[in-house]
């Protein structure tokens, strides 16, 4: 091959490689930052771009995309109670201005110590929120943690050129001492309130049955007085009927010029004979002689004038 053959290979190559060196392909969700000469000259959005080959050189690619990470942190209450917290940070560059991409370039030097910085910045945060809190009321302030470091944080990260997306506390454990006693505190709570809870079960099962005992008391009262008044009347009533039957024997006696003391004779030898009839047992004693059914009839026929006499 001819001197001036290679030549021109060589030429060929070199503008080549000088021109693939000028072109530059971002890929879609990062920027580039370029400098020259150490100095920061101008950014690369997706896309093919130019840049000048030898001067410009590009410094660091810039992702745009949302990230994650995990955080652990440990924090102390104002009772002396270890908290332990595992949470989930989701953060992002703040927008895409050539401000807030040379902001991102050249806080930090490599990644790893942004990721310090914000993983102190969020544990002081936490740490200085639960050293007012006693650990009972820690559970309990999961969303007041999570808006108290936004509200630390979000300056900072401003500074940064990022921004805050999303901060979720994924788990609040404690000491395995604080834990059981915990556990013994809910179950002792538990067992009071079931405890009051069949106090008042039993409470208003004795109330209503007193009050089931006292309106039966009250029904069989009124059912007693209303039978006691019943009784009252046809006892009236027998009465009345019977003087007013002896009433007229008497009567019809006197006309048949009869003595009017065999009614009561009568009387007293029927009484006898119930006595006998419906009897169940009971003793009676009664005078079967003359003179004490005569002593007998004298007390009725007194008995009858005094009634006369009302």
């Amino acid at each position: 091959m001819e001197p001036s053959n290679v030549v021109l290979i060589v030429i060929i190559v070199v503008v080549l490689a000088v021109i693939f060196s000028c072109l530059v392909s971002v890929n879609q969700g990062y920027i580039y930052v370029i400098t020259q000469f150490g100095k920061y000259k101008r950014i690369m959005r997706p896309g093919l771009n130019l840049k000048l080959p030898f001067l410009e050189v590009v410094y660091k690619k810039i992702s745009i995309q949302n990230r994650s990470v995990e955080l652990e942190f440990q924090a102390v209450t104002s009772d002396q109670a270890n908290v332990y917290f595992k949470s989930m940070l989701l953060y992002a560059v703040q927008n895409a201005e050539e401000e807030t991409i040379q902001r991102v370039a050249f806080k930090f030097i490599a990644e790893r110590d942004l990721m310090q910085a914000l993983s102190r910045t969020i544990e002081g945060s936490i740490r200085s929120f639960v050293a007012t809190k006693r650990q009972a009321e820690i559970l309990g302030l999961r969303r007041e943690i999570v808006e108290f470091v936004k509200d630390q944080i979000d300056h900072s990260l401003e500074e940064w050129g990022y921004h805050l997306m999303d901060l979720q506390i994924n788990d609040i454990t404690f000491d395995k001492a604080i834990i059981e006693s915990m556990s013994r505190v809910v179950a002792s709570n538990n067992l009071k309130a079931a405890a009051e809870n069949e106090g008042q079960a039993l409470l208003i099962t004795k109330t209503k049955a007193a009050e089931a005992e006292g309106n039966a008391i009250k029904i069989s009262a009124e059912a007693e007085k209303e039978a006691a008044r019943l009784r009252g009347q046809g006892v009236a009533l027998f009465r009345q009927e019977v003087a007013h039957g002896m009433s007229e024997a008497a009567e019809e006696m006197k006309r048949a010029n009869l003595d009017t003391n065999v009614i009561l004779f009568s009387m007293w030898t029927e009484a006898i004979k119930n006595f006998a009839e419906v009897g169940k047992g009971n003793v009676i004693f009664l005078d079967g002689s003359a003179d004490g059914m005569e002593k007998t009839m004298k007390q009725i026929q007194a008995l009858m004038l005094k009634q006369d006499v009302r």
